[in-house]
């Protein structure tokens, strides 16, 4: 990497700036003079804007006061303000006076114009018709982003949007009518500062719990933006044992990011199984870590008795173990699914290996699971 390509990463992860030359070297396999200098002019222009901040925030106040004397407000009779800025930079002032209360309307009237400045654009995709529809899941659980072992963090969402991209190319003679895309599942290694499982155990991490975690959602509204084009998304994000409560902030992140866009819907509903529905299939989704295999198809049945009687094909997908297990009860498969993720040093050291597999499941909204495409790691 060049000097000033390390400054944009620095640019889009401001927290190591905070971090050695030699953090940062390793983590980018870069000359440690390169990112000595690197960090250095980084640090310089991040004060410089700094003092820029602060000069705009003088010249807000000056348009405040501006502001108050055209409408003809004593500064002494005012209440309370709030300030906010436009996409194109405008100031804007919303000013209570004394004696005067907000009403519900009002303050609804303000959370509109909030959400209307800051929510992302969300643009219209003309589609081409569906004859024959499927759902495809897109199901890579288990990536514990941010674990510790031979692949940077880059490295990693490189390999994701890589096997999402490949096995969307090989349905491309498929009718999607949907993508199903589960997440979590560990999809983070660990509980944030305190570095360990959600149980405790402790974990070896190569970055922040605030990188790891803005990196997490950050990468998962890549592949979002990138399978709604194509097809609506449904997203449902599962908790695992390593990131149970981290798992719910990034789906209420999504939930958040996603929320005007018709393409795109997000289940982050309290329940850790979750259910979904499509045509005559009926799914569950949970990690696979607490509930026994074979108690699973009856878990369904009484947990959802009515989808359970609308539909008739069923399947359980877990993640938790990193490789491949399917069995059947009473017809109903519960499928534990592998995982791209590479071994840690602990995993080297027990004798651990697995393949390192994508997985992708056609549903027939009719005729239940029509197989599977796979894209392997290498």
């Amino acid at each position: 990497m060049t000097i000033n390509e390390i400054k944009d990463f620095l640019s889009e992860r401001p927290g190591y700036l905070k971090k050695s030359a030699d953090i940062l070297s390793e983590r980018l396999n870069c000359p440690l003079e390169d990112c000595e200098t690197a960090l250095y002019e980084a640090r310089k222009l991040a004060r410089e804007e700094q003092v820029d901040n602060t000069n705009s925030n003088e010249s807000v106040i000056t348009e405040f006061e501006q502001f108050l004397d055209k409408n003809g407000i004593n500064p002494s009779d005012v209440s309370s303000v709030k300030f906010w800025q436009t996409v194109s930079g405008q100031q804007r002032f919303s000013v209570v006076t004394k004696g005067e209360s907000m009403s519900v309307e009002s303050i609804k009237e303000e959370i509109e114009r909030f959400a209307a400045n800051y929510s992302p654009r969300v643009y219209k995709i003309q589609r081409n018709p569906i004859i024959e529809p499927v759902a495809y899941e897109i199901s890579l659980p288990d990536i514990h982003y941010g674990k510790l072992h031979d692949l940077t963090l880059t490295q990693v969402e490189d390999e994701y949007m890589l096997v999402v991209e490949d096995l969307v190319r090989k349905a491309s003679g498929l009718d999607i009518e949907k993508f199903i895309l589960p997440i979590g599942n560990d999809g983070m290694n660990s509980e944030g500062l305190r570095g360990t499982t959600t149980k405790g155990t402790p974990q070896q991490d190569s970055a922040g719990w605030k990188d790891t975690f803005r990196g997490y959602w950050q990468l998962i509204t890549t592949a979002i933006d990138y399978l709604k084009s194509k097809a609506p998304v449904d997203v449902i994000v599962v908790s695992g044992n390593h990131d149970y409560e981290r798992m719910f902030y990034a789906g209420d992140v999504l939930a958040g990011w996603y929320r005007n866009d018709a393409n795109v819907t997000v289940d982050n509903s309290y329940d850790s199984r979750k259910y979904y529905e499509y045509g005559r299939n009926m799914l569950m989704f949970t990690h696979g870590d607490k509930e026994k295999p074979a108690d699973m198809p009856l878990i369904m049945a009484t947990e959802k008795p009515e989808m359970f009687a609308r539909t008739k094909h069923r399947e359980v997908h877990c993640g938790h173990l990193h490789k491949e297990m399917v069995n059947e009860y009473r017809g109903i498969k519960v499928r534990f699914i592998p995982s791209v993720c590479p071994n840690d040093e602990w995993h080297k050291q027990m004798g651990y290996e697995a393949k390192r597999t994508g997985q992708a499941y056609i549903w027939n909204k009719f005729k239940g699971l029509e197989g599977y495409l796979q894209s392997n790691v290498i």
